[in-house]
Protein backbone atom coordinates (compact mmCIF):
# COMPACT_ATOMS: atom_id res chain seq x y z
CA UNK A 1 0.00 0.00 0.00
CA UNK A 2 1.44 3.48 -0.53
CA UNK A 3 1.77 6.54 1.57
CA UNK A 4 0.04 9.18 1.83
CA UNK A 5 3.10 11.31 0.87
CA UNK A 6 3.35 9.13 -2.45
CA UNK A 7 -0.78 9.17 -3.28
CA UNK A 8 0.05 12.85 -2.86
CA UNK A 9 3.02 13.00 -5.37
CA UNK A 10 1.35 10.60 -8.13
CA UNK A 11 1.00 12.66 -10.94
CA UNK A 12 4.58 14.36 -10.69
CA UNK A 13 6.37 10.68 -10.31
CA UNK A 14 3.98 9.49 -13.24
CA UNK A 15 3.50 12.54 -15.04
CA UNK A 16 1.75 13.02 -18.84
CA UNK A 17 2.21 16.04 -21.07
CA UNK A 18 -0.93 17.74 -19.37
CA UNK A 19 -0.34 21.84 -18.41
CA UNK A 20 -0.18 21.75 -14.57
CA UNK A 21 0.55 25.10 -13.98
CA UNK A 22 0.22 28.68 -15.84
CA UNK A 23 1.99 31.90 -15.08
CA UNK A 24 1.77 34.89 -17.03
CA UNK A 25 3.72 33.26 -20.47
CA UNK A 26 5.06 30.83 -19.05
CA UNK A 27 3.66 27.15 -18.40
CA UNK A 28 4.68 23.71 -17.16
CA UNK A 29 3.49 20.44 -17.78
CA UNK A 30 3.02 17.69 -15.51
CA UNK A 31 6.14 16.14 -16.70
CA UNK A 32 8.09 19.63 -16.62
CA UNK A 33 6.90 20.41 -13.14
CA UNK A 34 7.91 16.26 -11.66
CA UNK A 35 11.22 16.73 -13.71
CA UNK A 36 12.17 20.05 -12.18
CA UNK A 37 11.09 19.05 -8.54
CA UNK A 38 13.06 15.78 -8.79
CA UNK A 39 16.24 17.60 -9.84
CA UNK A 40 15.99 20.12 -7.14
CA UNK A 41 14.76 17.06 -4.47
CA UNK A 42 18.47 15.58 -5.65
CA UNK A 43 20.41 18.95 -5.23
CA UNK A 44 18.76 19.17 -1.58
CA UNK A 45 20.38 15.94 -0.89
CA UNK A 46 23.37 16.09 -1.99
CA UNK A 47 23.80 19.38 -0.48
CA UNK A 48 23.14 17.45 3.10
CA UNK A 49 19.40 18.57 3.46
CA UNK A 50 17.64 15.38 5.24
CA UNK A 51 13.75 14.52 6.04
CA UNK A 52 12.65 16.54 8.73
CA UNK A 53 15.17 19.33 7.53
CA UNK A 54 12.96 22.67 8.22
CA UNK A 55 13.31 25.26 4.72
CA UNK A 56 12.03 28.40 4.71
CA UNK A 57 10.59 29.80 1.84
CA UNK A 58 9.76 33.96 1.93
CA UNK A 59 8.94 34.01 -2.31
CA UNK A 60 6.50 35.83 -4.29
CA UNK A 61 3.68 32.96 -5.96
CA UNK A 62 5.95 31.52 -8.84
CA UNK A 63 6.38 28.26 -10.88
CA UNK A 64 9.93 28.34 -8.87
CA UNK A 65 7.82 28.20 -5.49
CA UNK A 66 5.62 25.29 -6.31
CA UNK A 67 8.60 23.23 -7.81
CA UNK A 68 10.45 23.84 -4.53
CA UNK A 69 7.24 22.91 -2.54
CA UNK A 70 7.69 19.70 -4.67
CA UNK A 71 11.01 18.98 -4.16
CA UNK A 72 10.37 19.39 -0.31
CA UNK A 73 7.74 16.74 0.05
CA UNK A 74 9.59 14.27 -2.26
CA UNK A 75 12.74 14.32 -0.08
CA UNK A 76 10.46 15.26 2.71
CA UNK A 77 11.95 18.74 4.06
CA UNK A 78 9.59 20.11 5.91
CA UNK A 79 8.31 23.41 4.32
CA UNK A 80 8.03 26.30 6.18
CA UNK A 81 6.13 29.14 4.26
CA UNK A 82 6.62 32.61 5.67
CA UNK A 83 4.03 35.87 5.02
CA UNK A 84 5.73 37.71 2.50
CA UNK A 85 4.91 41.10 4.17
CA UNK A 86 6.51 39.86 7.70
CA UNK A 87 9.23 42.62 9.15
CA UNK A 88 12.23 41.36 10.68
CA UNK A 89 10.92 40.81 13.89
CA UNK A 90 8.17 38.48 12.32
CA UNK A 91 10.05 36.30 10.44
CA UNK A 92 12.64 35.87 13.20
CA UNK A 93 10.70 34.53 15.31
CA UNK A 94 9.48 31.84 12.60
CA UNK A 95 13.28 31.54 11.35
CA UNK A 96 14.31 30.78 14.89
CA UNK A 97 11.13 29.09 16.18
CA UNK A 98 11.71 26.14 13.28
CA UNK A 99 15.15 25.44 13.07
CA UNK A 100 14.80 26.16 9.22
CA UNK A 101 18.61 25.34 7.81
CA UNK A 102 17.27 27.00 4.31
CA UNK A 103 15.74 30.21 3.07
CA UNK A 104 14.37 30.60 0.01
CA UNK A 105 13.61 33.50 -1.59
CA UNK A 106 12.99 36.14 -4.70
CA UNK A 107 16.10 36.22 -6.54
CA UNK A 108 15.37 40.15 -6.97
CA UNK A 109 13.81 43.23 -5.95
CA UNK A 110 12.22 44.17 -2.66
CA UNK A 111 11.20 41.29 -1.11
CA UNK A 112 14.92 40.50 -1.64
CA UNK A 113 16.28 43.63 -0.52
CA UNK A 114 14.20 43.39 2.73
CA UNK A 115 15.62 39.56 3.42
CA UNK A 116 19.40 40.65 2.69
CA UNK A 117 18.42 43.44 5.43
CA UNK A 118 17.99 40.86 7.88
CA UNK A 119 20.27 39.75 10.71
CA UNK A 120 19.80 35.74 10.07
CA UNK A 121 20.24 33.50 12.81
CA UNK A 122 23.27 31.49 12.68
CA UNK A 123 21.63 28.04 11.78
CA UNK A 124 20.18 29.77 8.83
CA UNK A 125 23.16 28.20 6.29
CA UNK A 126 21.85 29.01 2.87
CA UNK A 127 20.02 32.26 1.34
CA UNK A 128 18.73 31.18 -2.38
CA UNK A 129 16.76 33.27 -4.62
CA UNK A 130 13.96 31.67 -6.73
CA UNK A 131 14.88 31.70 -10.39
CA UNK A 132 18.49 33.15 -9.86
CA UNK A 133 21.66 31.71 -10.75
CA UNK A 134 21.75 29.57 -7.32
CA UNK A 135 18.70 27.95 -8.18
CA UNK A 136 19.58 27.10 -11.55
CA UNK A 137 22.95 25.41 -10.23
CA UNK A 138 20.21 23.43 -8.19
CA UNK A 139 18.25 22.64 -10.85
CA UNK A 140 21.16 21.43 -13.05
CA UNK A 141 21.87 18.61 -10.68
CA UNK A 142 20.77 15.14 -12.35
CA UNK A 143 17.14 13.85 -11.48
CA UNK A 144 17.22 10.66 -9.34
CA UNK A 145 15.60 8.97 -6.44
CA UNK A 146 15.57 10.31 -3.02
CA UNK A 147 14.34 8.58 -0.06
CA UNK A 148 11.89 10.43 1.58
CA UNK A 149 9.49 9.25 4.77
CA UNK A 150 7.36 6.41 4.98
CA UNK A 151 5.12 7.55 7.68
CA UNK A 152 2.13 9.16 6.81
CA UNK A 153 2.73 11.01 10.17
CA UNK A 154 5.77 12.87 8.89
CA UNK A 155 5.06 16.29 8.58
CA UNK A 156 5.48 18.00 5.36
CA UNK A 157 4.32 21.72 6.17
CA UNK A 158 5.04 23.56 9.32
CA UNK A 159 2.74 26.46 8.62
CA UNK A 160 3.12 29.65 11.17
CA UNK A 161 -0.79 31.33 12.53
CA UNK A 162 -1.94 34.15 11.46
CA UNK A 163 -1.54 35.82 14.66
CA UNK A 164 -5.25 37.01 15.11
CA UNK A 165 -4.90 35.97 18.86
CA UNK A 166 -1.34 36.47 19.53
CA UNK A 167 2.23 35.37 18.54
CA UNK A 168 2.26 32.84 15.71
CA UNK A 169 2.69 28.76 16.72
CA UNK A 170 4.31 26.44 14.39
CA UNK A 171 1.67 24.53 13.11
CA UNK A 172 2.59 20.63 12.21
CA UNK A 173 0.36 19.09 9.16
CA UNK A 174 1.38 15.53 8.40
CA UNK A 175 1.41 13.94 4.91
CA UNK A 176 -1.87 12.09 6.11
CA UNK A 177 -3.75 15.42 6.75
CA UNK A 178 -3.12 17.19 3.12
CA UNK A 179 -3.61 13.67 1.54
CA UNK A 180 -6.76 12.85 3.66
CA UNK A 181 -8.19 16.59 4.54
CA UNK A 182 -7.79 17.69 0.93
CA UNK A 183 -8.78 15.02 -1.48
CA UNK A 184 -12.04 14.91 1.20
CA UNK A 185 -12.47 18.73 -0.25
CA UNK A 186 -11.83 18.33 -3.69
CA UNK A 187 -14.13 15.60 -3.70
CA UNK A 188 -16.99 17.67 -2.19
CA UNK A 189 -16.35 20.28 -4.16
CA UNK A 190 -16.45 17.86 -7.88
CA UNK A 191 -12.76 18.97 -8.82
CA UNK A 192 -11.50 17.21 -11.67
CA UNK A 193 -8.47 17.23 -14.46
CA UNK A 194 -10.87 19.37 -16.75
CA UNK A 195 -11.16 22.14 -13.87
CA UNK A 196 -8.52 25.19 -14.38
CA UNK A 197 -8.43 26.82 -11.05
CA UNK A 198 -7.74 30.47 -10.82
CA UNK A 199 -5.52 31.18 -7.86
CA UNK A 200 -4.87 34.48 -6.63
CA UNK A 201 -4.30 34.19 -3.07
CA UNK A 202 -0.75 33.96 -1.51
CA UNK A 203 1.06 30.79 -1.14
CA UNK A 204 2.10 31.11 2.43
CA UNK A 205 -1.14 29.73 4.02
CA UNK A 206 -3.48 26.44 4.06
CA UNK A 207 -6.26 28.08 2.13
CA UNK A 208 -4.06 29.03 -1.18
CA UNK A 209 -0.73 26.69 -0.47
CA UNK A 210 -2.75 23.51 0.80
CA UNK A 211 -6.52 24.08 -0.95
CA UNK A 212 -4.33 25.29 -4.25
CA UNK A 213 -1.33 23.54 -4.68
CA UNK A 214 -2.30 20.34 -3.11
CA UNK A 215 -5.58 19.65 -4.37
CA UNK A 216 -4.07 20.47 -7.58
CA UNK A 217 -1.55 17.62 -6.96
CA UNK A 218 -4.37 15.52 -5.77
CA UNK A 219 -6.85 16.04 -8.68
CA UNK A 220 -4.57 17.06 -11.62
CA UNK A 221 -6.18 20.23 -12.57
CA UNK A 222 -4.87 23.34 -13.98
CA UNK A 223 -3.82 26.11 -12.22
CA UNK A 224 -3.67 29.67 -13.44
CA UNK A 225 -1.15 31.44 -10.45
CA UNK A 226 -1.30 35.38 -10.03
CA UNK A 227 1.22 36.69 -8.57
CA UNK A 228 -1.25 39.36 -6.11
CA UNK A 229 -4.84 39.51 -6.33
CA UNK A 230 -6.06 42.51 -9.21
CA UNK A 231 -9.94 42.40 -9.87
CA UNK A 232 -9.70 42.76 -13.59
CA UNK A 233 -6.96 40.49 -13.55
CA UNK A 234 -9.01 37.95 -11.68
CA UNK A 235 -11.86 38.72 -13.99
CA UNK A 236 -9.96 38.56 -17.29
CA UNK A 237 -8.59 34.97 -16.62
CA UNK A 238 -11.50 33.96 -15.01
CA UNK A 239 -13.49 34.41 -18.90
CA UNK A 240 -10.66 33.36 -20.61
CA UNK A 241 -11.69 29.72 -18.81
CA UNK A 242 -11.15 29.52 -15.55
CA UNK A 243 -13.68 27.36 -13.69
CA UNK A 244 -12.69 27.89 -10.37
CA UNK A 245 -12.18 30.54 -8.15
CA UNK A 246 -11.10 30.76 -4.35
CA UNK A 247 -11.23 34.10 -2.52
CA UNK A 248 -11.97 35.80 0.89
CA UNK A 249 -14.72 38.75 1.21
CA UNK A 250 -11.98 41.14 0.72
CA UNK A 251 -11.49 39.87 -2.42
CA UNK A 252 -15.18 39.78 -3.48
CA UNK A 253 -15.83 42.96 -2.14
CA UNK A 254 -13.73 44.21 -5.05
CA UNK A 255 -14.53 41.94 -7.39
CA UNK A 256 -17.84 43.60 -6.62
CA UNK A 257 -16.75 47.30 -7.01
CA UNK A 258 -15.13 45.79 -10.37
CA UNK A 259 -18.97 44.32 -11.99
CA UNK A 260 -21.16 47.50 -10.70
CA UNK A 261 -18.42 49.59 -13.01
CA UNK A 262 -18.74 47.20 -15.82
CA UNK A 263 -22.09 45.07 -15.21
CA UNK A 264 -21.83 43.68 -18.30
CA UNK A 265 -18.93 41.36 -17.50
CA UNK A 266 -21.31 39.79 -14.87
CA UNK A 267 -22.98 37.55 -17.29
CA UNK A 268 -19.46 36.21 -18.66
CA UNK A 269 -18.74 34.58 -14.96
CA UNK A 270 -22.31 32.54 -15.08
CA UNK A 271 -19.75 29.83 -17.41
CA UNK A 272 -17.37 29.51 -14.24
CA UNK A 273 -18.05 26.34 -12.37
CA UNK A 274 -17.39 27.31 -8.56
CA UNK A 275 -16.91 30.57 -6.49
CA UNK A 276 -15.28 29.76 -3.10
CA UNK A 277 -14.98 32.08 0.00
CA UNK A 278 -13.40 31.55 3.78
CA UNK A 279 -10.52 32.71 6.26
CA UNK A 280 -12.82 35.24 6.97
CA UNK A 281 -16.89 35.95 7.47
CA UNK A 282 -19.14 36.75 3.70
CA UNK A 283 -20.86 39.72 4.59
CA UNK A 284 -25.28 38.58 3.31
CA UNK A 285 -25.38 41.69 1.18
CA UNK A 286 -21.86 40.90 -0.25
CA UNK A 287 -23.43 37.62 -0.74
CA UNK A 288 -26.06 39.01 -2.26
CA UNK A 289 -24.83 41.10 -4.80
CA UNK A 290 -22.40 38.78 -6.17
CA UNK A 291 -25.12 36.46 -7.03
CA UNK A 292 -27.18 39.30 -8.74
CA UNK A 293 -24.06 40.33 -10.73
CA UNK A 294 -22.56 36.42 -12.04
CA UNK A 295 -25.76 34.35 -10.75
CA UNK A 296 -23.42 32.24 -8.68
CA UNK A 297 -24.24 31.91 -5.02
CA UNK A 298 -20.88 31.69 -3.20
CA UNK A 299 -19.75 28.43 -1.36
CA UNK A 300 -18.30 29.47 2.02
CA UNK A 301 -16.63 26.86 4.07
CA UNK A 302 -14.47 27.30 7.02
CA UNK A 303 -10.69 25.78 8.49
CA UNK A 304 -8.39 26.96 9.91
CA UNK A 305 -4.10 25.99 9.96
CA UNK A 306 -4.60 23.31 12.93
CA UNK A 307 -7.78 21.48 11.00
CA UNK A 308 -7.18 22.14 7.30
CA UNK A 309 -11.20 22.69 5.77
CA UNK A 310 -13.44 20.67 7.88
CA UNK A 311 -16.42 22.64 6.99
CA UNK A 312 -18.22 23.66 4.06
CA UNK A 313 -21.75 24.57 2.66
CA UNK A 314 -22.65 21.85 0.27
CA UNK A 315 -21.73 21.80 -3.48
CA UNK A 316 -24.80 19.79 -4.86
CA UNK A 317 -27.71 21.52 -2.43
CA UNK A 318 -28.72 24.45 -0.37
CA UNK A 319 -25.54 26.94 0.24
CA UNK A 320 -27.04 29.04 2.80
CA UNK A 321 -25.49 32.18 3.42
CA UNK A 322 -24.67 33.32 6.67
CA UNK A 323 -23.21 29.78 7.75
CA UNK A 324 -19.65 27.85 6.77
CA UNK A 325 -21.97 24.53 5.99
CA UNK A 326 -21.88 21.09 7.19
CA UNK A 327 -19.06 18.84 8.11
CA UNK A 328 -16.47 17.51 5.12
CA UNK A 329 -16.27 13.73 4.93
CA UNK A 330 -13.76 11.89 7.30
CA UNK A 331 -14.09 15.26 9.72
CA UNK A 332 -16.86 15.41 12.81
CA UNK A 333 -17.65 18.49 14.96
CA UNK A 334 -19.73 19.02 17.76
CA UNK A 335 -20.08 21.95 19.85
CA UNK A 336 -20.06 22.84 23.54
CA UNK A 337 -19.95 24.81 26.60
CA UNK A 338 -16.83 25.71 28.51
CA UNK A 339 -17.16 22.18 30.62
CA UNK A 340 -17.46 19.98 27.77
CA UNK A 341 -20.80 19.08 27.23
CA UNK A 342 -23.00 19.12 24.17
CA UNK A 343 -25.03 22.06 23.10
CA UNK A 344 -28.19 21.96 22.41
CA UNK A 345 -29.46 23.13 18.67
CA UNK A 346 -29.21 26.96 18.26
CA UNK A 347 -27.39 26.39 21.67
CA UNK A 348 -23.60 28.67 21.19
CA UNK A 349 -20.64 26.90 22.17
CA UNK A 350 -17.30 26.35 21.18
CA UNK A 351 -16.63 24.80 18.48
CA UNK A 352 -14.57 21.37 18.22
CA UNK A 353 -12.98 19.46 15.35
CA UNK A 354 -11.66 15.76 14.97
CA UNK A 355 -10.86 14.09 11.47
CA UNK A 356 -8.70 13.46 8.85
CA UNK A 357 -6.73 17.28 8.59
CA UNK A 358 -5.94 17.86 12.19
CA UNK A 359 -2.64 18.30 12.91
CA UNK A 360 -0.02 16.57 14.87
CA UNK A 361 1.38 19.50 17.09
CA UNK A 362 2.28 22.39 18.04
CA UNK A 363 6.01 23.06 17.51
CA UNK A 364 7.97 23.20 20.21
CA UNK A 365 4.76 23.69 22.41
CA UNK A 366 3.59 20.24 23.74
CA UNK A 367 1.51 21.80 26.67
CA UNK A 368 -0.04 23.62 24.61
CA UNK A 369 -0.84 21.01 22.02
CA UNK A 370 -2.53 19.04 24.98
CA UNK A 371 -4.24 21.86 26.11
CA UNK A 372 -5.75 22.20 22.67
CA UNK A 373 -7.90 18.82 22.49
CA UNK A 374 -10.31 17.06 24.58
CA UNK A 375 -10.76 13.51 24.81
CA UNK A 376 -9.82 13.70 21.28
CA UNK A 377 -11.41 16.58 19.58
CA UNK A 378 -9.78 19.78 18.53
CA UNK A 379 -11.07 22.98 20.45
CA UNK A 380 -10.73 25.78 17.70
CA UNK A 381 -11.76 28.66 19.91
CA UNK A 382 -14.45 29.83 17.83
CA UNK A 383 -17.78 30.13 19.04
CA UNK A 384 -20.89 28.51 16.77
CA UNK A 385 -23.83 27.01 16.69
CA UNK A 386 -25.44 24.37 14.89
CA UNK A 387 -29.00 24.10 13.61
CA UNK A 388 -31.34 21.32 13.64
CA UNK A 389 -30.87 21.09 9.94
CA UNK A 390 -26.53 20.56 11.06
CA UNK A 391 -25.60 23.85 9.42
CA UNK A 392 -23.29 25.74 11.41
CA UNK A 393 -23.31 29.40 11.59
CA UNK A 394 -20.11 30.73 13.69
CA UNK A 395 -20.06 34.00 15.91
CA UNK A 396 -16.87 34.58 15.92
CA UNK A 397 -13.32 33.95 18.02
CA UNK A 398 -13.92 32.92 21.62
CA UNK A 399 -11.27 35.20 22.83
CA UNK A 400 -12.06 38.39 20.84
CA UNK A 401 -15.45 37.73 18.95
CA UNK A 402 -17.71 37.05 22.34
CA UNK A 403 -17.67 39.98 24.59
CA UNK A 404 -18.41 39.87 27.80
CA UNK A 405 -20.21 43.01 29.10
CA UNK A 406 -22.25 43.24 32.21
CA UNK A 407 -22.61 39.41 32.71
CA UNK A 408 -23.92 39.52 29.01
CA UNK A 409 -22.06 37.67 26.28
CA UNK A 410 -22.22 38.98 23.33
CA UNK A 411 -21.75 38.07 19.48
CA UNK A 412 -19.44 41.00 18.29
CA UNK A 413 -20.54 39.83 14.20
CA UNK A 414 -23.91 40.42 15.41
CA UNK A 415 -23.56 43.78 16.10
CA UNK A 416 -21.32 44.17 13.03
CA UNK A 417 -24.06 42.63 10.85
CA UNK A 418 -26.54 45.15 12.44
CA UNK A 419 -24.11 48.06 11.88
CA UNK A 420 -23.10 46.99 8.44
CA UNK A 421 -24.27 49.92 5.29
CA UNK A 422 -24.18 52.94 7.56
CA UNK A 423 -23.78 55.37 5.22
CA UNK A 424 -19.74 57.05 5.15
CA UNK A 425 -18.59 54.08 7.01
CA UNK A 426 -15.88 52.35 4.75
CA UNK A 427 -14.77 49.45 7.45
CA UNK A 428 -16.05 48.50 11.03
CA UNK A 429 -15.03 46.07 13.64
CA UNK A 430 -16.62 45.66 16.80
CA UNK A 431 -14.33 44.84 19.72
CA UNK A 432 -14.33 44.80 23.65
CA UNK A 433 -12.66 47.27 25.59
CA UNK A 434 -11.45 46.39 29.36
CA UNK A 435 -14.05 47.86 31.56
CA UNK A 436 -13.79 48.27 35.60
CA UNK A 437 -17.57 48.01 35.89
CA UNK A 438 -18.49 45.74 32.90
CA UNK A 439 -15.69 43.80 32.29
CA UNK A 440 -15.91 44.94 29.01
CA UNK A 441 -17.47 47.96 27.12
CA UNK A 442 -18.55 47.41 23.41
CA UNK A 443 -16.69 49.56 20.88
CA UNK A 444 -16.90 50.16 17.11
CA UNK A 445 -13.79 50.56 15.40
CA UNK A 446 -14.43 53.00 12.28
CA UNK A 447 -12.62 53.63 9.49
CA UNK A 448 -14.64 56.71 7.84
CA UNK A 449 -14.98 56.51 3.56
CA UNK A 450 -13.40 59.94 3.62
CA UNK A 451 -10.82 60.23 6.78
CA UNK A 452 -11.43 63.64 8.86
CA UNK A 453 -15.17 63.95 7.64
CA UNK A 454 -16.53 63.84 11.13
CA UNK A 455 -15.04 63.69 14.36
CA UNK A 456 -15.83 60.66 16.19
CA UNK A 457 -19.00 61.89 18.34
CA UNK A 458 -20.70 61.86 15.07
CA UNK A 459 -20.21 58.08 14.57
CA UNK A 460 -20.82 57.26 17.74
CA UNK A 461 -24.55 59.16 17.44
CA UNK A 462 -24.97 57.13 13.72
CA UNK A 463 -23.94 53.81 15.33
CA UNK A 464 -25.88 53.96 18.11
CA UNK A 465 -28.52 55.53 16.67
CA UNK A 466 -28.77 52.05 14.21
CA UNK A 467 -28.04 49.72 17.28
CA UNK A 468 -31.19 50.96 19.29
CA UNK A 469 -33.14 50.74 16.43
CA UNK A 470 -31.83 46.69 15.53
CA UNK A 471 -30.26 45.91 19.09
CA UNK A 472 -31.10 44.96 22.27
CA UNK A 473 -29.60 47.82 24.97
CA UNK A 474 -27.30 45.83 26.62
CA UNK A 475 -24.99 44.92 22.68
CA UNK A 476 -25.40 49.01 21.90
CA UNK A 477 -21.85 50.50 21.25
CA UNK A 478 -20.79 52.31 23.85
CA UNK A 479 -17.51 53.79 22.08
CA UNK A 480 -16.49 54.53 18.84
CA UNK A 481 -12.65 54.35 17.89
CA UNK A 482 -11.67 56.15 14.70
CA UNK A 483 -8.79 54.28 12.98
CA UNK A 484 -7.01 55.13 9.10
CA UNK A 485 -7.63 51.06 8.21
CA UNK A 486 -8.31 48.05 10.46
CA UNK A 487 -5.28 46.14 10.98
CA UNK A 488 -5.41 42.67 9.11
CA UNK A 489 -3.22 40.33 8.18
CA UNK A 490 -2.36 39.08 4.36
CA UNK A 491 -5.75 36.96 3.43
CA UNK A 492 -7.80 39.84 4.89
CA UNK A 493 -8.84 39.11 8.08
CA UNK A 494 -9.10 41.75 11.12
CA UNK A 495 -6.18 41.29 13.58
CA UNK A 496 -8.80 42.81 16.62
CA UNK A 497 -5.98 41.95 18.88
CA UNK A 498 -4.11 45.18 17.32
CA UNK A 499 -7.34 47.23 17.81
CA UNK A 500 -6.55 48.96 21.12
CA UNK A 501 -8.15 52.67 22.59
CA UNK A 502 -6.67 55.78 21.23
CA UNK A 503 -7.29 59.41 21.88
CA UNK A 504 -9.92 60.90 20.34
CA UNK A 505 -12.75 58.04 20.76
CA UNK A 506 -15.77 59.79 21.44
CA UNK A 507 -17.53 57.56 24.80
CA UNK A 508 -21.15 57.57 26.25
CA UNK A 509 -23.60 55.59 27.51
Amino acid sequence: MTSARLRLLHRLVHPSDRVALRSGDRALTWAAWGDAAQRYAAALDTSGVRAGDRIAVMASTSLELAIALAGHHLLGAIHVPINTRYEAAEVDHILRDSGARWLLTDAHGPLRDRVDGFALPEHVERVVGLGGHAWDALLSEPARPVEGPASDEATALLIYTSGTTGRSKGVALPFRALEGGIGALTALWAWTEDDRLVLALPLFHVHGLCIGLHGTLLTGNEVVLLPRFDAEEVLDALEAGGSVFMGVPTMYARLVAALDAAPARGPALRAVRLFTSGSAALSPDLFDRFEAHTGHRILERYGMSETLLSLSNPYDGERRRGTVGLPVPGYEVRICQEDGTPCAPEEVGELEVRGVGLLTAYHGLPDVTAASFRDGWFRTGDVAKQGADGYITLLGRRSVDILKCGGFKISAREIEEALEGLPGIAELAVVGVPDEEWGQRIAAAVVPELHGAAPAEHWLALVQERCRARLADFKCVREVLLLDALPRNALGKVQKHRIVPQPGAASRD
